[in-house]
């Protein structure tokens, strides 16, 4: 993980202002690689005597190699920031740095194509900033999924600049910063620049996007949904004994997803904190998707290394006072005295709950890390009260800027303080709690499942209304198609719409730690094997909820032997820790 920070200015375009922007930008984004950090300038000239100065800022948090690096790379004049993980396509050795293989690879290509069959050859979360001296180009881009964040800021007539940067500072009038599209290769030509001698008004006709399904390669892009219908008389699922008919693409799915995890939590450096310490942490509410993650780091983290499952409630200041008066409607009177009954425990949330419950179930199915103590038994709580969540309120929106939905802070709120892993542990369920602050900088989270696994209400619920043709007028009322090609379809729309599902935000929120996300269920080789399976062989919105809702990935839990995790409903984030809606707003697309 680092951060990226990138100025282009005319050389003239020099100002108190503009330098003390790029100050705290780059104090921004240095928050997200503690290990090192270094700028890199570069000068561009043309004929008429004219200049364009490059400034690339980048910082490091070392996951990657045997020896510590410092970014931005260079060589031969050319620039390189990157900030991302190579997990398939290169090949990359334990004592490799993945950045510094790139780069060298790079260095010898210098046209938007090249740099784009290079990239759809690579599987990982990635952004970058590449400046080649020679050709006088700026390459930039996200990976498909648009897994790590990258912002972009065009000039304007007011602010007479051009910006690239993995955060921002927050709202601010010296940028209108947006996440940058993953759908393309960026490049800036230098050249047409300085030619045009003003940035504002043609900066578009300086800058050129190659669509990346343009380029014939594995990861060029996600996979598309395979929209063949099961046979007329395909059986209704009764139970989680796997059925030998889905047999195959249980154990195939489990296959995918061990490599995913495996190539997700190996090799990492130790950190200072030394031998012995968590490298490996989990988003852990206690559900299906993030249960099955943590079962399958248990099997490729050595035994005597402790797995910390971060699991976070908040005291919602709003849920305490329905809980003490009761929901009040409009024009309803208040009652004169509160209901008199005993308030639950503030943070038995319902993650809590199930995290409580799931780490039982690991422990009893992973007895070697039991012995070793490698799960935090129970699991770290991190437990928030109002006032800290309230006083982080200016912290955690600065961060998902341009986010600024009750929902994106929502969101946030639970990723700020689950990523920061301060809370407390117990050495055993009726032990008292002890101060712990999680030393993993990798942390695994389990979004993307219900994308890929059909894992919605939305399905279930327009089949519930209309049955087929319910599901075809929700998604797409102008065509006559049927049943199951309309679900394909809609599984589609998920997979599109995930570069677009707030992966950059919660990436610039855990990544202000110093810390890492990894997403094995969006492992590109994962979602191409999930999107090439029949919709059938993913879900059944005929069975209940709770089984034929991500229906395969049930099996496969069931089939590992998380008994309890198979059949547990899905809840959203923010509902399960407590942390939507702190204030009472009524709707999480409101403005903040």
């Amino acid at each position: 993980m680092c951060g990226i920070f990138f100025c282009a200015r005319y050389a003239q375009d020099d100002s108190a202002l503009l330098s003390d922007l790029c100050t705290r930008l780059k104090q921004c984004n240095g928050a997200r690689g503690p290990d090192s950090q270094d700028t890199r300038r570069a000068s561009v000239t043309g004929s008429d005597g004219a200049a364009v100065v490059l400034d690339l800022f980048a910082s490091e948090l070392r996951l990657r190699g045997r020896d510590p690096v410092v970014q931005p790379h260079e060589q031969d004049g050319n620039i390189f920031c990157w900030n991302g993980e190579i997990f398939d396509g290169m090949d990359i050795e334990r004592e490799d740095n993945d950045g510094v293989k790139l780069f060298h690879t790079l260095s010898a290509l210098d046209t938007v194509e090249q740099v784009a069959n290079l990239f759809g050859n690579i599987e990982g979360p990635y952004a970058f900033v590449y400046y080649h001296a020679v050709s006088r180009r700026v390459f930039f881009a996200r990976d498909p999924l648009g897994r790590r964040s990258i912002l972009i800021h065009k000039p304007s007539i007011k602010n007479q600049y051009f910006l690239l940067a993995s955060v921002s500072a927050g709202s601010d009038p010296s940028y209108d910063f947006q996440e940058l599209p993953t759908e393309f290769i960026y490049c800036l030509e230098l050249r047409d620049l300085l030619d045009g001698g003003e940035m504002a008004s043609n900066f578009d006709s300086y800058m050129s996007g190659f669509p990346r399904s343009s380029v014939n390669a594995p990861y060029s892009q996600p996979g598309r949904v395979n929209t063949a219908l099961p046979p007329d008389d395909w059986p209704l699922i009764a139970g989680f004994e796997t059925p030998d008919h889905l047999g195959q693409p249980v154990d195939d799915f489990i296959c995918h997803l061990d490599r995913s995890v495996e190539l997700r939590v190996r090799d990492i450096p130790q950190s200072s904190t030394g031998a012995g310490a968590a490298r490996v942490a989990v988003l852990f509410s206690g559900g299906i998707d993030s249960t099955v993650l943590a079962y399958f780091a248990h099997k490729h983290i050595p035994f005597d290394e402790p797995i910390d499952l971060l699991n976070v409630a908040f005291e919602n200041p709003r849920k305490i006072r329905v809980h003490t008066v009761g929901n009040i409607t409009k024009g309803q009177k208040k009652p004169p005295k509160p209901v008199p009954s005993p308030p639950p425990p503030t943070y038995m949330v319902p993650d809590r709950v199930t995290g409580l419950q799931e780490v039982e179930e690991l422990r009893r199915l992973c007895p070697p890390r039991l012995e070793f103590c490698g799960f935090l038994t129970p699991l770290l709580s991190i437990a928030d009260p109002a006032f800290e969540s309230q006083a982080a309120h200016a912290t955690v929106e600065s961060l998902m800027f341009p986010g600024r939905t009750v929902m994106d802070l929502s969101l946030a709120l639970a990723l700020y303080f689950a990523s920061r892993g301060q809370g407390q542990v117990r050495n055993h369920p009726n032990a008292d709690p002890f101060p712990y602050t999680s030393p993993a900088r990798v942390l695994l989270n389990g979004l993307g499942s219900d994308e890929l696994l059909g894992g919605y209400g939305r399905h279930r619920t327009a089949y519930g209304t209309g049955g087929w043709q319910g599901v075809i007028d929700e998604v797409l009322p102008s065509l006559g198609c049927l049943g199951m090609i309309l679900i394909a379809l809609q599984l589609q729309l998920e997979i599109d719409r995930i570069p677009s599902r707030n992966l950059g935000r919660d990436d610039r929120v855990i990544s202000s730690h110093g810390k890492e996300t990894r997403h094995p269920f969006l492992s590109l080789t994962l979602v191409s094997f999930l999107a090439g399976l029949p919709v059938h062989l993913k879900m059944d919105p005929r069975a209940e909820t709770g089984l034929g809702d991500k229906m395969l990935l049930r099996l496969a839990a069931k089939e590992v032997g998380l008994i309890e995790a198979s059949s547990r409903k899905k809840r959203a984030m923010q509902f399960g820790s407590h942390s939507a809606r702190m204030e009472g707003e009524k709707r999480g697309d409101v403005s903040i």
